[in-house]
C-alpha cells in the first residue's frame, strides 16, 4: 500500500503539484517558441517524455556505479543519447514535424527538468519509482504543450489538430478543426509574445484552482470541528 501511496504522489507531483511548466517553470524556451499549434506541441511533448523516462531509468539503475564528483556530466551524456535516438527516429518517421520543431529536438539535452529528475529523483530511487516520475513529468509537461498549442492555434488562426498528418500520417489531414476562416492569420498570438501570455493565464488558472482547493479544504475542517 506504501509503494501504491508513494506512487500516487509522484504521479501528482509531474502533472499537477510539481509541473515542470506551471511551477517549477523549466523548460519556457521550447514551451514558448514551437507552440504555435497543438500538434508540434504533442510532438515536442512526447520526445520530451521518451529522454525523461529514459534518462531516468537509466540514472537509476546505475545511479551506484556514478563518482559524484562527475555525475552531471555523465547525466548530460545519457540524457544526449537518447535525444540523439528521439532524434534519429523523428527524421525518419515524422521529417516535416522534425524539421519544424528544428533546433529545439537536440535542446532537449539542455533542458532544466531532465537534468533535474535526473539528479533530485532518479540519481535517490529505484528504476520503477523513476519510470513513474519521468513519466508524470514528461505527460504533465505535454498537457501544458498541448493546451499552450491549441490556445494559441484556436486564437492565431481559428483551428485545432492543423498539421495532424505531420505526426500521425496521411489519415489525419481530416482531423482539422477550422472553428473560423481568416484571411490573415493573428500573428501577435503566433508568436512569442503570445506565448508568454498564454502561459501567463494558464499559471493563473493553476495557481486560482489551487487556491481556491485550500479555501475548500479549510471551509470543510472549520465545519467539522464546530460541529
Amino acid at each position: 500500500m506504501k509503494i501504491l501511496s508513494d506512487n500516487k504522489q509522484v504521479i501528482h507531483d509531474g502533472l499537477w503539484h510539481n509541473n515542470a511548466a506551471l511551477v517549477q517553470l523549466l523548460g519556457l524556451c521550447p514551451l514558448l517558441a514551437v507552440t504555435g499549434t497543438l500538434i508540434n506541441g504533442l510532438g515536442l511533448g512526447i520526445a520530451t517524455t521518451f529522454v525523461l523516462v529514459g534518462s531516468n531509468v537509466t540514472v537509476s539503475i546505475i545511479r551506484k556505479h556514478i563518482p559524484k564528483e562527475i555525475r552531471i556530466p555523465i547525466f548530460v551524456m545519457l540524457i544526449a543519447s537518447f535525444v540523439t535516438n528521439v532524434q534519429l527516429l523523428m527524421n525518419a518517421f515524422t521529417y516535416e514535424l522534425y524539421l519544424i520543431l528544428g533546433i529545439f529536438i537536440p535542446l532537449i539535452v539542455t533542458n532544466c527538468a531532465i537534468i533535474g529528475r535526473a539528479e533530485a529523483f532518479a540519481s535517490k530511487n529505484q528504476p520503477i519509482p523513476s519510470f513513474m516520475d519521468g513519466l508524470a513529468q514528461g505527460v504533465g509537461f505535454t498537457i501544458v504543450l498541448m493546451v499552450l498549442g491549441a490556445l494559441r492555434e484556436f486564437v492565431g488562426q481559428g483551428t485545432i489538430l492543423d498539421g495532424s498528418h505531420l505526426l500521425l500520417g496521411e489519415w489525419a489531414r481530416d482531423l482539422t478543426v477550422h472553428f473560423y476562416i481568416t484571411d490573415q492569420k493573428f500573428l501577435f498570438a503566433i508568436l512569442p509574445p503570445g506565448a508568454f501570455i498564454g502561459l501567463g493565464l494558464l499559471v493563473a488558472a493553476k495557481n486560482y484552482l489551487d487556491m481556491k482547493k485550500r479555501v475548500n479544504e479549510f471551509v470543510g475542517e472549520a465545519i467539522a470541528s464546530n460541529s
